[in-house]
């Protein structure tokens, strides 16, 4: 049972000023793993007056310092990989030998790019008769999800340190846990009272108030696109910067010189990773009508390969979803897949054989949907891919670009020039090619409504930076 029963506030372990509690549990067996505090909004406060104070000096560290911060960070949090790793796969699902991969390793990633990065930024530059600058923005709310909770809080924090600014974090409350090592990590390392503050709780008390409070001057927010906006709705009072990842609907165009068998195996991986609970799976498959029945075949031996489980099993290739709640939407939009008339392959929305215990929801392929039904325009986070037919290149970008979001997408074509110009059509922040690996490097983030800004690399960096000219 791992109990926290403390915030981290201005370097110190300290008790909430409220009484409430938040229960963690175990997605494969729904036994209650733990709890964390039910914080406030006047422990928000206070964190964000620690992180305020603490700006002063954080700001006017040297990069060399900044840099050497995060190495001791990545080192402290790579001797910690497995047991990181072993209560993410609890918290969330995720087969612990991919969390040690994904879930941890990105984290690690992060520290480790950013401590390079911030040696790489000029952060002076002569322009005419003008001396530009780029400064810290000050203290930094960062909003986190649950789905890759420790990767989107390093994908924020790390680059918010590096710049020279400080941070009030809340986790999700799903899947909390994992952070309080991180916070551990902080302190073990030395990290300055203040520069790190960890405040758990709901959203619309703990988040809220983060939005709301006059001394933070920046929010970073991962998750829902509803959630986004009310996050938009707060800032807007105080005029706060805001970079938004929301949600996705993300298309993988497959073209007909394509390598089927390729494409459409790295496609149903591509949409099933972490049980599907990936903002950037590619749950859309776009495929030439005249080829749809050598796609359905491919899929379904495809889908059949994902062994459901254990996280803890090594033959297992897929974990529960996170929850009930989530267990339940899943297998809504299922049933609403079927009411609308796509065809379902393989999967559906009963309860896997032999899984009484665990948020388990089968591996799910649909075809023969078009882009008007409600599994081809809403985000469901869990294992249901929508195949989609399509008579025309044209049309496949036309159905590709038909929806709000436009966080990521795949292209697969026999030559890769053709797939580029693919790529170049559609409205994403990113788009691989014949399965291009992601890069943590890479800008990450989206068009229209899947967000604004962008997180990794440089320009991740970049986002929590001023600039000012000096005119001379």
């Amino acid at each position: 049972m791992e109990v926290r029963d403390k915030l981290y506030i201005n370097g110190e372990w300290v008790p909430s000023t409220g009484t409430g509690r938040i229960e963690v549990t175990n997605a494969a067996t729904e036994e209650v793993m733990g709890s964390v505090p039910k914080g406030t909004a006047n422990d928000v406060d206070r964190a964000a007056r620690a992180a305020s104070d603490a700006f002063s000096q954080w700001s006017k560290t040297s990069v060399d310092e900044r840099s050497k911060t995060l190495g001791r960070v990545q080192e402290a949090l790579s001797a910690r990989t497995a047991d990181i790793a072993t209560l993410i796969s609890k918290e969330v699902g995720m087969p612990f030998a991919l969390s040690k991969l994904i879930q941890v390793g990105l984290p690690i990633t992060s520290f480790a790019t950013m401590s390079q990065i911030v040696r790489e930024i000029a952060f002076e530059e002569e322009i005419g008769s003008s001396l530009v600058v780029r400064e810290p923005i000050g203290v930094v709310g960062c909003i986190t999800p649950w789905n890759y909770p420790l990767h989107q809080i390093c994908a924020k924090v790390a680059p918010a340190i590096a710049a020279g600014c400080t941070v009030v974090l809340k986790p999700s409350v799903v899947a909390p846990l994992n952070v309080f090592v991180l916070a551990e990590v902080f302190d073990e390392i030395g990290l300055p009272p203040g520069v790190f503050n960890l405040v758990s709780g709901p959203g619309t008390v703990v988040g809220e108030a983060i939005c709301s409070h006059p001394l933070i001057e920046m929010v970073s927010f991962t998750g829902s696109t509803r959630a986004g906006k009310r996050v938009m709705q707060l800032a807007a009072d105080n005029v706060k910067r805001v970079a938004l990842e929301l949600g996705g609907k993300s298309p993988n165009v497959v073209l007909e010189d394509a390598d089927l068998s390729k494409a459409v195996a790295s496609g149903v991986s591509a949409c099933f990773l972490n049980s599907g609970q990936t903002c950037s799976a590619l749950t859309r498959m776009i495929v030439p009508r005249s080829r749809l029945a050598e796609v359905e075949d491919l899929a379904v031996q495809a889908a059949q390969t994902y062994c459901l489980g254990d996280p803890f099993d090594p033959k297992t290739r897929l974990g529960p979803v996170v929850s009930a709640s989530q267990r339940e939407r899943v297998r809504g939009y299922i049933n609403k897949g079927v009411e609308e008339g796509a065809k379902l392959l393989c999967g559906g929305s009963e309860a896997p054989e032999g899984l009484e215990k665990g948020y388990f929801v089968r591996p799910t392929v649909f075809s023969e949907v078009t882009n008007d039904m409600t599994i081809a325009q809403e985000e469901i986070f869990g294992p249901v891919l929508s195949i989609i037919p399509y008579d025309t290149e044209e049309e496949a970008v036309r159905i590709a670009n038909d929806t709000i979001y436009g966080l990521a997408g795949g292209v697969w074509a026999g030559d890769e020039e053709r797939a580029q110009e693919v790529a170049r059509k559609l409205r994403t922040g990113q788009v691989e090619l014949n399965g291009g690996a992601f890069n943590p490097m890479a800008p990450f983030g989206g068009y229209k409504q899947s967000g604004i800004g962008r997180e990794l690399g440089h320009y991740g960096l970049e986002e929590y930076l001023e600039v000012k000219a000096i005119q001379r």
